[in-house]
């Protein structure tokens, strides 16, 4: 398995890790240990964490486009 290219603070990983460890258990009626979410969460992270964040990219850019066209328009609006 590859390494991530994401690097979580050790909160954000902990916060994490007890996500997985709760689903598993709530929605499997699975126990999960520290290490079983560790290595489910770098799975996670190697397949779809690109994808995702490539996705953020494009949502940002969107919204930025609209915005600036918002405030060009806004700009000549103030025109006399």
């Amino acid at each position: 398995m590859k390494k991530n290219k994401f690097e979580l603070s050790p909160e954000e990983k902990k916060k994490l890790q007890e996500e997985i460890i709760y689903f598993f258990q709530e929605e499997r009626d699975e126990k999960l240990g520290i290490i079983g979410s560790e290595t489910i969460l770098d799975f996670f992270l190697d397949v779809l964490g690109e994808a995702i964040y490539n996705r953020a990219l494009d949502d940002v850019k969107l919204w930025l486009t609209k915005n600036v066209e918002n405030m060009e328009s806004d700009y000549y609006a103030l025109y006399k």
